[in-house]
């Protein structure tokens, strides 16, 4: 071989050499090439990019139903989900081909399930995701599904400037209505309970069920019993919990807080935390999000006002709503701007707080009067004050409340939060207060009924002042609260039959407490508020002080109730002959009854004959008693009995008078002072002793300038 080799010629070997070279050149560049194909193939093979292909380009209308293709991209998916989470691409196509129905509602429940983050959730399939719920081609279940989805990610998204114009169209859905309450469901459940017991389960619904609907179940519950349903985003918040502990994966700073799970207490007692105000931090933004649009102040690195009014227009709410009632400049700056986004977002944690603490918790927890709750409270009270409106999700909350309060738990704060409850419709006033308050008041002490009144009183304060201040601005309507786009005839009828219940309430609480003093007090405050109502609020309605008020305010036994009812008085008359007067000159009918003059009228001779002209019990009063039986009574000159000398509540001023004009006189002659002299120094007497009100009526109903009484 090498002898044969070396007779080869040079040039016969240097082209040998040369051939074998370039082929393997040819074969390593094909090596490659096919290498190169190969790791392109197995590539394109990659399962979750073929399914994602799939989900992105199948047809509306392909059957999911016995198909295999389908099947298997999507058990892809969920594996890939429940492993280490999707992409933001993924989220995309998956939430884009659930929220279409291209296949259907099955599929859509099953992908929603599976719609794990791995990193973050893009805005701008959120939004498109809220472009296809307002279609209203999903059912109520499918709705209520995707709305939990994004309670539960809503920290993950990466970007929420467009995602806050929408807001409007995502809260809408966060109500209770979706909660679908069915009478017939009710009957149903009702049906099983009476034949199965008291078991654990049917109790846990019915509970739930009396809460939002109270009239549809009549059963009563054990304080003692415990929640039966567990958080509605409780497998989301596990499953992205594995994957963050797989992954390692950075997300935002405030998502582990959003997406803790609640760990077992120490202490039997529950304490689930949301009386607890956030501390006022910025939203922490992903990396990948620039400033491109515009730039942004997060209203957590604002220390005075005037940093305030500087970059007002470029505030970003904090990511914890609740925080803003812990800062008042958050409050400056929800009374500036009027941000309706910002209203919906703190609702809705309100809403869910208070639900939460004072309606599903069970025995021991913040409902059972902690300091927690009270300042919790009292702080929610302050912001209302401070913003001179309620909150929606607070007036919600109140209604559901009061049909399982007990009138003792946090009384004071349940009244003040009460009395900021906006106008209700005259048809609901007796759904939503009359019912549960009547019982209320009827079975409890003279203490709550008068922090009851005084309530209401406040609410009526808040309605009248709200129409007098409101009413004539065209369009100015507040986000803050459920105030209704009520008319002028709509909020007479609303005062009217506020007015009316009280007038029940004041009836019968008399009654129960034999005409109490203090109550007494507390129903006065509130007719002074009624009397006043066209002079000072500018409402065409003047309701009459009830007969069952007007009589016991006459004939107590303190001048105060008999001076302020004078006073109440002596305001009707100046509210009825000012709107008799416009309504000359104006030429409009104020609606007021020919019977509330006729009403007021009685009212006024039947004072005046009291307490100056000393005739009572006169036929055709409305007390009227017969003569055998006052000359049994052995009261000599009955008819002079509540003269305002012979009144109960002025008979020790009468005699203290008598002492002072004739020191000597041992004996008291009361009619001494009915003389014209002595009548004119006794009333004058009178009138040093405070008694504005009494001065006043006798001033403007009676002339006194030509004799006594």
């Amino acid at each position: 071989v090498t002898m044969a080799a070396t007779l080869i010629p040079p040039d016969l070997n240097s082209s040998s050499s040369t051939d074998s070279s370039s082929t393997s050149n040819r074969s390593i560049s094909r090596s490659l090439r096919v290498a190169e194909k190969a790791k392109k193939g197995i590539k394109a093979e990659d399962p979750i990019v073929a399914a994602l292909k799939y989900f992105s380009k199948v047809q509306k209308g392909t059957p999911c139903r016995g198909n295999d293709e389908f099947e298997n991209n999507l058990v892809t998916v969920e594996r890939v989900a429940y492993s280490k989470g999707l992409s933001p691409e993924a989220i995309s196509v998956m939430l884009e081909f659930a929220m279409s129905l291209r296949m259907g509602t099955v599929p859509c429940v099953r992908v929603l399930k599976c719609l794990l983050p791995s990193t973050v959730v893009p805005h701008q399939a959120v939004v498109r995701a809220v472009v296809w719920l307002c279609v209203g081609k999903l059912s109520i279940a499918t709705q209520v599904l995707f709305i939990k989805w994004v309670l539960t990610v809503f920290d993950m998204i990466d970007a929420k400037d467009n995602l806050r114009a929408i807001y409007g169209f995502l809260f809408s859905f966060v109500t209770e209505e979706n909660l679908v309450m069915r009478l017939f469901r009710v009957r149903k459940l009702l049906e099983l309970h009476s034949k199965l017991g008291k078991q654990p389960y049917l109790l846990h619904l019915l509970s739930l069920y009396k809460v939002f609907c109270p009239e549809l179940v009549t059963l009563s519950f054990n304080s003692r019993i415990r929640a039966g349903f567990g958080n509605h985003n409780g497998p989301w918040k596990l499953a992205l919990n594995a994957i963050q502990k797989r992954t390692a994966v950075l997300v935002p700073s405030d998502l582990p807080l959003a997406l803790q799970t609640q760990e077992k207490a120490g202490s039997r007692k529950r304490k689930l935390g949301h009386l607890d105000l956030p501390v006022l931090t910025a939203v922490v933004q992903s990396q990948k999000q620039t400033s491109l649009s515009q730039m942004v102040v997060p209203l957590a690195q604002i220390q005075s006002f005037v940093q305030l009014l500087e970059n007002l227009h470029l505030i970003e709410l904090p990511a914890q709503m609740g925080s803003l009632l812990g800062s008042s400049l958050a409050l400056h700056y929800l009374d500036c701007v009027q941000d309706e986004s910002a209203f919906l977002r703190i609702n809705f944690w309100l809403g869910h707080s208070l639900h939460e603490e004072f309606l599903f918790c069970g025995h021991g927890g913040a409902s059972q009067g902690s300091d927690e709750a009270v300042q919790f409270l009292e702080r929610l009270m302050s912001t209302q004050d401070f913003l001179q409106e309620g909150f929606s999700s607070v007036e919600a909350f109140l209604y559901k409340f009061l049909n399982v309060w007990d009138g003792s738990l946090l009384r004071p704060q349940i009244l003040a939060l009460l009395s900021n409850v906006p106008v209700v419709p005259s048809t609901c006033i007796s759904r939503l207060l009359s019912e549960p308050l009547e019982q209320l008041f009827f079975t409890s002490k003279v203490f709550f009924k008068c922090g009851l009144i005084e309530s209401l009183n406040g609410m009526l304060v808040k309605w009248l002042t709200w129409h007098s201040v409101y009413a004539l601005e065209d369009g100015r309507n507040s986000p803050l609260s459920s105030t209704r786009n009520v008319s002028r005839s709509g909020f007479m009828l609303s005062v009217g039959e506020l007015v009316r219940f009280v007038g029940r309430l004041a009836t019968l609480g008399l009654q129960l407490e034999g005409c109490h003093s203090l109550l007494l007090s507390f129903i006065l405050d509130f007719y002074d508020t009624v009397c006043d109502i066209f002079q000072k609020y500018g409402l065409p309605l003047v309701v009459m002080i009830p007969r069952s008020v007007f009589y016991p305010a006459l004939f107590a036994f303190d001048p105060i109730s008999v001076d302020r009812l004078a006073k109440i008085m002596n305001r009707y008359k100046i509210n009825l002959t000012a709107a008799k007067k416009q309504e000359k000159i104006t030429g409009k009918a104020f609606h007021i009854s020919l019977k509330t003059y006729q009403e007021f009228n009685h009212y006024l001779a039947f004072m005046v004959n009291c307490l100056w002209n000393s005739r009572i019990f006169q036929p055709g009063d409305d007390i009227e008693l017969s003569e055998e039986l006052l000359h049994e009574s052995g009261v000599p000159q009955y008819w002079a009995s509540f003269s305002l000398t012979n009144h109960p509540a002025f008979h020790c001023y009468a005699i203290d008078f008598h002492h002072k004009c004739w020191p000597e006189r041992r004996d008291v002659d009361l009619k001494s002072i009915q003389h014209l002299q002595q009548w004119g120094w006794y009333l004058e007497y009178l009138f040093t002793q405070g008694f504005d009100g009494l001065r006043q009526f006798i001033q403007s109903n009676i002339k006194t300038s030509s004799r006594g009484p």
